[in-house]
């Protein structure tokens, strides 16, 4: 009878822990809430740590313990009766809210009942806590499958994510984002770096405990996104002693070679089969452990990391090659106090410096032979990040949070020539036209641009001349961010209430000059050969200012259904290099509506939908040249020789005046001139529906649409005829030749152009209006996509998660960056610049992929043995054909949208030119990767010592992911069947990577 009893109670508590309510969650934490009696006491304790709270049941039957650092719990219910049932392994994830529900005391309250406990990982087959659109991958997870150690590649593993174009370097773009619209955040800091958004702190790998890949619905508490949130959360320390250790070894010899670039005609472009990828090894340490028991805990790492033994050679018209070898120093602290049961202490420091050597060698065109060591460039990257984070739960329904941070991203470049001789810029710009170099004056950057051009760079280069192929940046350039945010919880009856403020203050040191100081150009002009000089300098601090206030409701209306309204708004300040505001952005208004329906009451079904508005300030990269002292000088000569060593001619005599390309003078700029005073910041409204059911206990599937519209953007238009025209229809003599006169202006494309301007140069600002219609077209983004996805467990033996997304993703701009040319200026791209370059803008964006199915998982054959596999299926990019618009009104060259020798449009421009628009001249190849991997745990070892194999791209499919879009050359010659749509980039060719890890 006593068992009978038993099977009942548990039959009833498993049943009964599975129904919940909607609850909004931190971006660090987790919680644990459900239903009991009324008056009954819940105690929530994390055995691992001590951590310990108690919560009483409220009148409504519902409790909560929000703010719980991630890990496992016990539950116990203790019921006013005497008798309590417990729950064990209860885990709590990141962002996430698990329910744990009780039913009432059996009839008759026996004494053997006081101390049931369900012991299983009570982990919601559905978080219907949520309406937003995540994927959390555990460390446990991640180190199942095959998939390189780096926080983008875990992402791609997301619905709706896509890689970027390799121009960009390592990075997702979510849901039809460009991948500069990005936030990331460690333990709650904002690790995202500012400066152009293409780029964030990295942590140790191996110090990552959760990965959290929000790819939309987010609540008001986040914000200065428009593509996806990533949220990493560390490792900790628990009252157990842990400590280990592993070595990660991929090796160049096991590499494929990458597959040799041949143009359409068949002529080879590039012999990469000297090309060589480095050997890479990193090897960490780790230690945790409580300092001081139920107490004080501290997890520590070291990582060191180092790829040497690289090689490039690049294509056949190339007269450098170069080796690199890059160290990762790092290392990771984290410490958590428990004060005591209602106070908490983090603290998070981490260092992520990165230092890499590139050794540069001349190389005679059209073979990959290594000649003469020219010298070395030197780049240093990364910083020391401290985070200090406290958690108060004030009283059973009342919780508040409290965190500063602050960090330092280095990027020092500098290089030395073969002498020995130090080449740096110095950061000054200097209005005389002075180079700015200190040190070696190194090799000028010279090219030749005349028709009968063979290749572009052009000196005979020896030991003496060191051309290092680079601008030169800043040895003291860095980023600087100082965070502090607040954020309360308040449940009040069916109500949860949460409020906060943050803000987020970064600076950039940045500039760059041409190699040499001064670049070179041959060119024909005037009817004969002549030579252009130009000098290019920038430098300046600049800052970003950012705030935010957000207040949302999660209401239970009944315990099924429940509604989620958010409402935050965004304050953005921008500074130029003298300190002066040149764009304030306040209070722009982000409301986030959702609800979450747990159709049949026990987590097994949910219709979930919401709508968000998302804003996104201007990047700080912006203001180096836009609104900054900047130097852009140009003179042309005739010569009478060329040096046979560094390529510079001989012999100048002046044949034009000296003149200031964009009005860059290199003095300062006033602020009141550089943004339109209507400029509102950019933002994109989004919608989400979906379902997603209980297929077994442990897996689950289900399907979402979702749509993104961006409404408004912000961008720079630089088109000179509209204050020329201006100026003759309000009677002003047009003096565009003085500082106070920019040529660009920041502003939202598709409305008007309001700025003070200084028109004829007596020193007054003119209030100058220019209609939209005369700038060219509003800016449009769209994202129109159907997730389907499914995850959990098949058997206690295999893990399995996937999804197929089809999407379109279509406009006229992609957003910050502008992946067609690679161009990284993010805020500033040429597109808008003029109306003539948005002609046949409109179509299909770069991270466009109509189909992408992902597959992953693990499969345990027993508990030495086990292996996993990663699969993607992607559809391939689309391409573009650009060429010369008409007679090129306004000198880009081959940029537009312009193409003769591509596919006929029925719209046609000037001149008889035929407009091939954005997307529309075919698509890359399709793809599809498998990665493999197989894992040793001996059983001599007691599950302590892991061996194991990577191989990536098991099938060595090297299919291209990015083609040569130039139709025609610059001057509008076809290069159809010569080079246009020759291979850039192509997959990564297989790689093998080995591990050994020991556990203590």
């Amino acid at each position: 009878m006593n068992r009978a009893l038993r099977r009942s109670a548990l039959t009833v508590a498993l049943g009964l822990c599975f129904a919940s309510t909607v609850q909004a969650q931190s971006n660090t934490a987790g919680a644990v809430f459900g239903q009991a009696a009324a008056g009954d006491t819940v105690l929530v304790e994390n055995p691992a740590t001590g951590f310990k709270r108690t919560i009483t049941v409220g009148n409504d039957g519902q409790y909560r313990a929000s703010a719980l650092p991630t890990g496992n719990y016990r539950i116990t219910l203790q019921r006013a009766d005497g008798t309590s049932s417990v729950r064990e392994n209860v885990t709590v994830n990141v962002g996430t809210g698990t329910s744990v529900n009780f039913g009432a005391a059996p009839a008759g309250g026996a004494t053997d009942l006081e101390a049931i406990q369900v012991t299983a990982a009570l982990v919601n087959p559905i978080d219907v806590s949520s309406v937003e659109s995540t994927t959390i991958l555990t460390a446990e997870q991640i180190a199942k499958i095959p998939v390189p150690r780096d926080v983008t590649s875990v992402a791609l593993l997301a619905p709706g994510t896509v890689k970027g174009d390799a121009a960009f370097g390592n990075l997702a773009s979510f849901g039809g984002a460009s991948v500069a619209e990005n936030a990331y955040f460690v333990n709650g800091f904002n690790i995202t770096n500012s400066f152009k958004g293409l780029n964030f702190a990295n942590i140790p790998f191996e110090a990552i405990g959760e990965q959290q890949i929000k790819t939309g619905g987010y609540g008001a508490e986040f914000g200065r996104a428009l593509g996806g949130v990533v949220n990493l959360v560390t490792k900790r320390g628990t009252n157990d002693f842990h400590a280990g250790g592993n070595i990660f070894y991929t090796a160049s010899s096991l590499r494929a070679t990458e597959r040799d670039i041949y143009s359409p005609d068949g002529q080879l472009i590039s012999d990469n089969s000297k090309d060589k990828d480095p050997t890479e090894t990193i090897a960490s340490v780790w230690a945790s452990g409580a300092l001081v028991k139920d107490t004080l805990f501290g997890y520590a790492l070291l990582q060191y990391g180092r790829e040497s033994g690289s090689r490039s050679y690049g294509d056949n018209l190339s007269v450098l090659n170069d080796s690199e070898t890059a160290k990762n120093p790092n290392w990771l602290v984290k410490l958590d106090w428990n004060i005591n049961d209602a106070n908490l202490l983090e603290f998070t420091g981490f260092s992520d410096k990165r230092e890499t050597e590139r050794d540069v060698f001349s190389n005679p065109q059209g073979i990959s032979q290594r000649q003469n060591y020219l010298g070395t460039v030197h780049d240093e990257t990364g910083g020391n990040n401290y985070v200090m984070k406290y958690t108060g739960y004030l009283t059973d329904s009342f919780t508040l949070s409290a965190l500063y941070g602050t960090g330092e991203y280095k990027r020092s470049n500098y290089g030395i020539n073969a002498a020995g001789e130090r080449l740096v810029y110095d950061g000054v710009v200097s209005p005389d036209n002075a180079a700015g170099i200190i040190g070696a004056t190194g090799c000028p950057v010279v090219s030749d641009g005349r028709p009968d051009a063979v290749a572009g760079l052009i000196p005979a280069i020896t030991s003496s001349c060191s051309f290092l192929g680079q601008n030169l940046g800043l040895t003291d350039a860095k980023d600087e961010r100082d965070q502090f945010r607040i954020d309360a919880e308040w449940q009040l009856g069916s109500h949860l209430l949460r409020a906060g403020y943050d803000s987020d203050t970064f600076k950039s040191r940045d500039g760059e000059a041409s190699e040499g100081g001064v670049a070179w150009r041959y060119v024909v002009r005037q009817g004969r050969d002549q030579v252009r000089r130009r000098v290019f300098q920038t430098g300046a601090d600049v800052e970003v200012d950012s705030e935010a206030f957000y207040i949302e409701d999660t209401w239970s209306i009944t315990d099924g259904f429940n509604a989620y309204i958010g409402l935050r708004w965004d304050s953005f300040e921008n500074k130029n290099g003298e300190g002066q505001t040149y764009v304030k952005q306040d209070n722009q208004f982000g409301p986030r509506l959702g609800f979450s329906w747990d159709v049949n009451g026990d987590s097994t079904l949910k219709i979930f939908g919401n709508a968000g508005r998302y804003a996104l300030p201007i990047a700080a990269n912006v203001a180096v040249r836009g609104s900054s002292p900047s130097l852009y000088s140009q003179q042309y000569f005739d010569y009478t020789g060329v040096d046979p060593v560094t390529g510079v001619p001989t012999g100048l005599t002046e044949s034009s005046a000296l003149s200031y390309l964009n009005n860059e003078f290199g003095i300062g700029k006033d602020p009141r001139t550089i943004a339109s005073k209507n400029l509102d910041p950019q933002y994109q409204d989004e919608y989400i529906l979906g379902f997603q059911k209980a297929i077994t206990d442990n897996f689950s599937g289900g399907v979402r649409a979702i749509y993104r519209d961006l409404k408004r953007s912000i961008d720079d238009q630089c088109d000179y005829r509209v204050f020329e025209q201006w100026a003759d229809d309000n009677g002003y003599a047009i003096d565009s030749y003085n500082p106070a006169f920019a040529y660009c202006h920041i502003y939202n494309p598709g409305r008007d152009l309001d700025v003070d301007i200084d028109i004829d140069a007596d020193g007054t600002l003119e209030h100058v209006v220019i209609p939209a219609d005369k700038l060219g077209p509003k800016s449009k983004r769209t994202y129109t996509a159907v997730e389907f996805f499914a995850e959990g467990q098949i058997t206690d033996k295999f893990f399995l998660q996937g999804s197929y997304t089809w999407s379109k993703n279509k406009g006229n701009a992609e957003g910050g960056v502008k992946s067609d040319i690679g161009q990284d200026d993010t805020g500033v791209t040429q597109d808008f610049d003029y109306p003539e370059l948005m002609v046949g803008a409109d179509g299909y964006l770069p991270n466009d992929r109509r189909h992408t199915l992902k597959l992953f998982g693990n499969y345990e054959f027993n508990d030495q043995w086990s292996t996993g596999a990663n699969f993607l299926y992607q559809s391939g990019r689309p391409i573009n054909c650009f060429g010369v618009y008409g007679d090129d009104p306004v000198g880009y060259l081959n940029s537009y949208f312009s193409c003769d020798a591509g596919p006929v449009d029925p719209d046609t421009g000037s001149n008889g030119t035929t407009i091939v628009r954005r997307g529309s001249a075919g698509r890359t190849d399709d793809i599809f990767n498998l990665d493999l991997n197989v894992s040793y745990r001996p059983s001599f070892a007691e599950g302590r010592l892991a061996l194991k194999m990577d191989v990536f791209n098991v099938f060595n499919r090297q299919k291209a992911l990015a083609v040569d879009e130039s139709g025609e050359d610059t001057t509008g010659n076809p290069l159809v069947g010569i080079t246009y749509l020759t291979p850039t980039v192509y997959q990564a060719p297989r790689a093998v990577r080995f591990m050994v890890q020991y556990n203590w």
